[in-house]
């Protein structure tokens, strides 16, 4: 369910990185949110993993 979560969440961070660099925002501020991202996405697939 988390993984899910996350998941939709890279997208909007990816979708808020798009529209910042669409209104010429400074580069650290969507290099920042495709890095959250990343993390999210991350985060996801380390939830995916089976129990040890």
């Amino acid at each position: 369910m988390w993984s899910i979560v996350l998941m939709g969440l890279a997208g909007l961070l990816v979708g808020g990185a798009l529209s910042f660099r669409q209104q010429k925002k400074p580069f650290w501020t969507q290099i920042s949110f495709y890095v959250l991202a990343g993390m999210s996405l991350l985060a996801a697939y380390l939830l995916t993993l089976p129990a040890q």
